[in-house]
C-alpha cells in the first residue's frame, strides 16, 4: 500500500470519526475545509505558537490561576509558607554571621542527587556556597509553595511547580561568571581567555543557526561513522526501508530479528559507531538483523495517521520477512515509540496469525500512559488543541519544537550547563556518535502526532482497550508470547515505573531488565563499556503480579551490559542453528535495492 492510497482511502467511521468510547474525535484530516470562523482561530493560534515554542499560554495561565486560586483561599496555607520564609531567613542570617574558622560548607541545605551544578570543590568556598545556598533554599520554598496544595489537581499543580523551576533555573549562581567560581578560576588561570574562545563558540553558533546547521561538535558521517553495519536495503514504500544486515558468523539463529525503532529520531541510534552498535552486537552473535529506516516526513504526509505508521511500517515489515525468511517466527523489537507500535501491532498479529511472532522486546517503550513523566506536563486538552491548530497550518511538527519539549526535561544538563561550559567556560565537549544522533532530528505528521497525543497520551486508549486497529479495538492481554522489557533508571522520556506497568497487560512470560543510564544511554549499553549495570526479575505469565516497589526489592543487581542477558533470553528462544545466507535478496529473490543504510535516514 502506497502513502497516496492511504491518504485517498475513504475515512473509517470506526476509525477517524468517533473515539474508543463513542465521542467525536477532535482531530480532522488536515486537507478538510475549516468554516471561516475555525480558519481565523487556526491562523491565530498557529501564529502565537510561532512566539511560543509551540506551548499553549491558555494552558499555562489555566494551571496558575488553579494554584492561585486555591492559594488564595487558604490563608493556613499561606501562614505557614510565610512562616516557613521567615524560619529560613533567620537560620540563613546565622550562617552569613558564623566566624570563618567555624564555617561548614552546606550547613543549611544541599543540592539533590543529579543535581551537578555546584558539585565541584570550589562551590564550598564560602562566598560561593552561600549564594548557592540561598538559591536553593528559594528553590526549596518554592517548591513547597506550588506543591500539595489541597484542591489543586495533580497535572496543574505539576504544570506549576515544573514552571517556577524553569524561571528559578534562569537565575541560578552557575549561570553568571561573577557568581560561578569555577569560571572564574579558569579566567585566573588563562588570562581571560576563556571568554575569548567563549565569543567565538557563540559566533560559530550564530553563524549555524543562520544556515540551519546543528550546534556543537562535526557530526559523525552516517554511512561512515554511524549506521556503519554492513547490509541492503531489501524493500522499500513509501514510509520506510528494510534493512538486512549482512551475516558474520558461518552459522545464524533460524528466527530473525526485525527492529522497530522510534520515527521521532533516525534509527540508527541502535546501530551507531561500531564499538556501540547494537545491531553489529547481534549479527556477531549470528543473528539475522531487520532494521526498519523511516522516511523523513514533510508537509504532503500530514494526513499519515498512527495506524497507516502501523500498516506501512510492521505490518509491511512483517510481510517482507515472511517473504525472505520463510517459516520462521520473529524475534521482534521495537525502542520507544516503534515499542508502543509494534505492541500494538503484535497484539493483533496474536489474534490474526498467530505463531508469526517468537518473542517481543520493549525498550524503553511505554504502553500505558498514565505515569508518563514530567512529558505528561506539555499534554493536556488545550496544549493538544493548540498544538494540532499549529500542526495543521504546517502539515508537521518541526523538529525544534520536539528537541525544544526534551531539552526542558532537563535543562540543567541540557541547555544550562551548555551554555556556561561553551560561552562562559570557552569549552567545547568532545564529538561523540550520541550527541551526533540527537542532532539528527525528524519531523512528525499533523495526523500521527495528534494520534500519538491524543489517543494514547491524553486519553489512554491502548491501555484501556478504546484503541482501534482497522476499526477493531486492540486488546494488550492478547499479547501472549515471552517478552523482554527494558527500562531504564533515569528515563525523562519513559520512566521505568511506567514501562513497568507491561505487566498489568499483557498475559505473557516477561523478563523484566531496568539497566543503569537513561532514555538513550541505558539502551546503548555495549559489554566493552565500563559501568553499565542492571537488575532483572522473571515473571511467568501465571505468576502473581509483582508491583515496581517490591520488584526492586526482589531484582537480582548484577554488574555489566544487559545486551548479553538479551541475547541469552533470545537464544534459549530459538532453534538449532542453520547455515547463514550467502547472498541478500529482496523478496521473490530480486536484487537488493541498494546498499545500507538507504536513502530514507539522509533525509532532512
Amino acid at each position: 500500500m502506497t502513502v497516496q492510497a492511504v491518504l485517498d482511502k475513504p475515512a473509517s467511521p470506526a476509525n477517524d470519526d468517533v473515539t474508543g468510547d463513542g465521542t467525536p474525535a477532535s482531530v480532522q484530516p488536515a486537507n478538510e475545509p475549516l468554516t471561516g470562523t475555525e480558519s481565523l482561530d487556526q491562523l491565530v493560534h498557529a501564529a502565537i505558537a510561532r512566539w511560543t515554542g509551540g506551548l499553549s499560554p491558555a494552558g499555562l495561565a489555566l494551571a496558575f490561576a488553579d494554584w492561585q486560586l486555591h492559594l488564595a483561599a487558604s490563608p493556613g496555607r499561606r501562614l505557614q509558607l510565610a512562616l516557613s520564609g521567615v524560619a529560613d531567613a533567620a537560620r540563613f542570617a546565622r550562617m552569613v554571621s558564623t566566624p570563618h574558622a567555624a564555617w561548614q560548607p552546606w550547613y543549611m541545605v544541599k543540592p539533590q542527587p543529579g543535581d551537578n551544578r555546584f558539585a565541584g570543590q570550589d562551590w564550598t568556598l564560602p562566598a560561593f556556597n552561600v549564594m548557592a545556598q540561598a538559591f536553593l533554599l528559594a528553590e526549596q520554598w518554592w517548591h513547597s509553595a506550588t506543591s500539595g496544595l489541597h484542591g489543586v489537581s495533580k497535572a496543574n499543580a505539576a504544570v506549576v511547580d515544573f514552571t517556577v523551576r524553569q524561571c528559578l533555573d534562569v537565575v541560578a549562581p552557575s549561570n553568571f561568571a561573577f557568581s560561578n567560581p569555577e569560571v572564574l578560576r579558569e579566567a585566573m588561570d588563562s588570562g581571560g581567555g576563556n571568554f575569548v574562545s567563549g565569543w567565538h563558540n557563540w559566533l560559530e553558533d550564530c553563524r549555524d543557526l543562520m544556515i540551519a546547521k546543528p550546534l556543537g561538535p562535526a557530526p559523525f558521517v552516517v554511512g561512515k561513522d554511524v549506521a556503519a553495519t554492513k547490509g541492503k536495503v531489501v524493500y522499500r514504500n513509501e514510509l520506510i526501508e528494510l534493512i538486512q544486515y549482512a551475516p558474520a558468523t558461518a552459522d545464524v539463529c533460524p528466527e530473525p530479528v526485525l527492529i522497530v525503532p522510534a520515527w521521532i529520531m533516525k534509527y540508527y541510534i541502535l546501530d551507531l559507531s561500531p564499538q556501540n552498535s547494537l545491531v553489529r552486537f547481534l549479527v556477531e552473535r549470528g543473528f539475522t538483523v531487520f532494521m526498519i529506516s523511516w522516511r523523513n516526513p514533510g508537509p504532503a504526509d500530514r494526513d499519515l495517521g498512527l495506524d497507516d505508521y502501523r500498516k506501512l511500517g510492521v505490518d509491511a515489515a512483517i510481510d517482507a520477512i515472511n517473504q525472505l525468511v520463510p517459516e520462521r517466527a520473529i524475534h521482534a523489537t521495537g525502542y520507544c515509540l516503534g515499542g508502543t507500535l509494534l505492541a500494538i501491532a503484535a497484539a493483533r498479529l496474536q489474534k490474526e496469525r498467530p505463531g508469526c511472532l517468537r518473542s517481543v522486546t520493549l525498550l524503553a517503550a511505554q504502553v500505558d500512559f498514565t505515569d508518563a513523566g514530567e512529558l505528561t506536563l506539555f499534554i493536556n486538552e488545550s496544549q493538544v488543541a493548540f498544538l494540532e491548530d499549529m500542526m495543521r497550518q504546517r502539515g508537521v511538527l518541526e523538529t525544534a519544537q520536539m528537541a525544544g519539549a526534551f531539552q526542558l526535561l532537563r535543562s540543567n544538563d541540557m541547555i544550562w550547563s551548555r551554555l556556561v561550559r561553551d560561552y562562559l567556560m570557552g569549552e567545547r565537549a568532545a564529538p561523540s556518535d550520541l550527541m551526533s544522533w540527537n542532532a539528527d532530528a525528524t519531523r512528525m505528521p499533523y495526523r500521527m502526532h495528534s494520534d500519538y497525543l491524543r489517543k494514547l497520551f491524553l486519553n489512554n486508549d491502548l491501555a484501556e482497550g478504546r484503541y482501534l486497529a482497522d476499526g477493531q479495538p486492540v486488546a494488550l492481554s492478547d499479547l501472549r508470547v515471552p517478552m523482554f522489557v527494558v527500562g531504564t533508571v533515569r528515563d525523562h522520556v519513559a520512566p521505568w515505573r511506567s514501562v513497568h506497568k507491561i505487566h498489568l497487560l499483557a498475559d505473557a512470560d516477561i523478563a523484566f531488565v531496568l539497566a543503569s543510564g537513561g532514555h538513550n544511554a541505558g539502551i546503548v549499553a555495549p559489554p566493552s563499556e565500563e559501568g553499565h549495570s542492571y537488575q532483572l526479575l522473571e515473571k511467568n505469565a501465571d505468576q502473581p503480579y509483582v508491583g515496581p516497589d517490591e520488584w526492586l526489592r526482589k531484582a537480582v543487581n548484577r554488574d555489566g551490559s544487559w545486551w548479553l542477558e538479551w541475547v541469552r533470553f533470545l537464544t534459549a528462544r530459538s532453534g538449532a542453528w542453520v547455515p547463514a545466507q550467502s547472498a541478500l535478496h529482496a523478496p521473490e529473490g530480486e536484487a537488493p535495492l541498494e546498499d545500507a543504510p538507504g536513502r530514507y535516514v539522509l533525509q532532512h
